[in-house]
């Protein structure tokens, strides 16, 4: 994690410089090195006011807290108990997220002849498509509006993989391989 200082109207000791790292370096531990995490961290003083503010940002995450006391180490661990709060809320947060994303992969063939005069069939494309979460009503929606016979989504309702086709009468059919 890489961490920035800047210090307002006073020259800080050594010892202040030390403690803060140590203290805010703390956070480093909830976050991946892929996720480029950086941390800015304002040290300021005014009159009997010394206040601390910190601005975290990482892949998917930005977040700030601003404490102030008579005391610059007190209000290091003010921002930091704010800060840590905030960053084990958004993990909790994402733990419980479900995850909607499914991969499916469709097949086409083709009869090829061989020797025997048999037709067998060749895998001649495959796609791949993540299935939007979509109601029943906007599945309807979508085949009608792109003309397709059938249309493979995620079931909003039931989070399950569905298909809906379009019937020869004119009605659909749904497909709900769930329990």
């Amino acid at each position: 994690m890489q961490i920035r200082f800047n210090f307002k109207n006073f020259e800080p000791s050594d010892h202040l410089k030390q403690y803060a790292q140590t203290r805010f370096s703390k956070l480093e531990k909830y976050f991946h090195p892929t996720d480029n995490p950086e941390l800015q961290v304002n040290l300021e003083v005014e009159k009997y006011r010394q206040i601390v503010e910190a601005i975290l940002t990482a892949k998917n995450t930005h977040l700030s807290a601003k404490e102030e006391s008579e005391d610059m180490y007190s209000s290091i661990d003010l921002t930091l108990d704010k800060l840590d709060a905030q960053v084990r809320k958004v993990r909790e947060k994402n733990k419980t997220k479900p995850k909607h994303k499914v991969r499916m992969d469709v097949i086409r063939f083709e009869h090829k002849q061989d020797q025997d005069k048999q037709k067998l069939p060749v895998i001649v494309q495959t796609d791949h498509f993540e299935p939007k979460p979509m109601s029943i009503e906007e599945a309807v929606l979508q085949l009608d509006t792109l003309g397709y016979e059938f249309i493979v989504f995620l079931n909003a309702d039931n989070e399950r993989i569905n298909v809906l086709y379009k019937r020869k009468d004119g009605n659909y059919g749904l497909i709900d391989p769930g329990v």
